[in-house]
């Protein structure tokens, strides 16, 4: 018998596996495939101050071995989240939650927290926090793109609640473990990474991109190697647990981002392509860590480093 139990700044998880946020939106859709509490947790749609649309169409394009995506936060806002989706999900799902959170500014970011941390949200046990939202007060860029944006959200929010507080990095920058490393000075319990990275198709016809944003995060097996090296380079900056994303689609890319550092997985754009990819990866674990000697998952966190 393998113990796939994991935890997460005091939240114990059941198993690693984590539907990631805007992939399996309030799980809803995949509720009719299989039962939800098989999964250690789900960290829900990415959730802003008001209510978004989210980008024009064409907002989704193939990649090879991948797909780029350009939705835009689309989300009823964090009130209706509270209020309607958070009931709903609680009707399916019995396991701690992951919120994800965004927001275009310091105040946004902060007050999100603070309402996600509120009595009808006692299901919520992690919040993580997207920094790749654009700092508007900043000409667009994204929060997550210097040390200094993310140690000013992290601080926003750590004054924002008690509750667990994840920053979730993009790999759009040139030195993720100094990102990390100002997350965790300002008092961040966690690390999630990988976003998605910057991408862009072009088709061939019309000449213009196929993403009416033009560009769009590309996810999916390609990014599974930056995904590693960068869970890897963060578990050796900062003494915090992380969450590992990109490019998961088996239990061996599960077991993977494991050994370079990650202590739970998430696991994003195969939902999208098969609706039971959590599900298979949870049946495949076991069978895996017996082959490799495991008999207690946790160990094999960081087990990479010499």
């Amino acid at each position: 018998m393998v113990d796939l139990s994991v935890s997460l700044s005091g939240v114990r998880l059941d198993n690693p596996i984590i539907p990631a946020s805007g992939t399996f939106g309030y799980g809803r859709e995949f509720a009719r495939f299989y039962d939800l509490n098989l999964l250690g947790s789900i960290s829900f749609k990415g959730t802003t101050g008001e209510a978004r649309f989210g980008n024009p169409t064409p907002r989704i394009a193939e990649a090879p071995a991948g797909m780029l995506n350009a939705v835009g936060l689309q989300n009823p806002g964090v009130d209706a989240v509270i209020a309607e989706e958070l009931p709903a999900l609680a009707r399916l799902c019995h396991k701690p939650l992951i919120a994800n959170v965004g927001g275009f500014s310091l105040e946004e970011y902060a007050e999100n927290c603070r309402k996600l941390s509120g009595p009808d949200c006692a299901q919520v046990a992690i919040l993580e926090v997207n920094i790749s939202c654009p700092n508007l007060h900043c000409g667009g860029e994204n929060f997550g793109t210097s040390a200094a944006g993310a140690a000013a959200v992290t601080r926003a929010v750590r004054a924002a609640t008690d509750k667990p507080v994840y920053m979730k990095l993009s790999p759009n920058v040139t030195d993720i473990a100094e990102i990390a490393r100002a997350c965790e000075a300002e008092g961040a319990d966690g690390i999630s990474l990988i976003n998605t990275l910057l991408a862009m198709r072009i088709d061939l016809k019309t000449r213009r991109p196929v993403l009416a944003n033009g560009t769009g995060g590309l996810s999916g097996p390609a990014i599974l190697p930056v995904a590693v090296r960068m869970i890897y380079q963060v578990y050796e900056a900062v003494k915090l647990p992380i969450i590992g994303m990109g490019g998961v689609s088996s239990a061996r890319d599960a077991v993977e981002l494991m050994l370079a550092g990650a202590t739970a997985v998430e696991v994003g754009a195969a939902n999208l392509r098969d609706p039971y990819a959590c599900k298979r990866i949870l049946d495949d674990l076991p069978a895996l860590c017996e082959g490799l000697g495991v008999t207690k998952l946790s160990e094999l966190t960081g087990g990479a480093h010499t």
